[in-house]
């Protein structure tokens, strides 16, 4: 039942995600493959996660907030893994090159890790997100730049 329910959360977190996207006026990179390794991401409005999920996992809704969900995978052999865990650190970078460090949130579930931020913004705001993930027993570290304009909701 567990694991169904963690199904459904990615589920819903991942069509969020689809959602926000729609309103990006380019094909949206969502990963970023390094060797065997993959670091995948998107950024959603949090006002798209359902109040039931936001409330089991203390996550705030509001329209000018915009959640970043990172995970990490790794292909061996043909198989893929699910998240991984890793060492996340992001950087959020305006156009008026204000830098902010945003706090990663873990969120680990019965076979899979995923990370989770959340970013404070103004309407039409571009932001370039700066990614660092280091894999569990890694030395060398991914790093991952993508820009995203992020939109209030009401």
């Amino acid at each position: 039942m567990k694991r169904i329910f963690s199904f459904l959360i990615l589920s819903l977190i991942s069509l969020a995600a689809a959602a926000a996207q729609i309103n990006q006026p380019k094909e949206i990179q969502t990963f970023q493959k390094f060797g065997n390794y993959t670091v995948h991401y998107n950024v959603f409005n949090s006002k798209n996660i359902p109040a039931e999920v936001a409330r089991i996992y203390q996550l705030t809704r509001a329209s000018d907030i915009a959640y970043i969900n990172i995970s990490l995978t790794k292909t061996d052999n043909g198989s893929t893994s699910l998240g991984l865990p890793a060492t996340i650190n992001l950087k959020a970078v305006n156009l008026m090159q204000q830098s902010k460090t945003v706090d990663v949130k873990e969120i680990k579930e019965t076979d899979a890790t995923y990370y989770l931020a959340s970013l404070r913004h103004t309407n039409e705001e571009d932001i370039r997100f700066e990614v660092t993930v280091l894999p569990e027993g890694e030395s060398k570290p991914l790093m991952v730049i993508f820009t995203r304009r992020l939109f209030t909701e009401n």
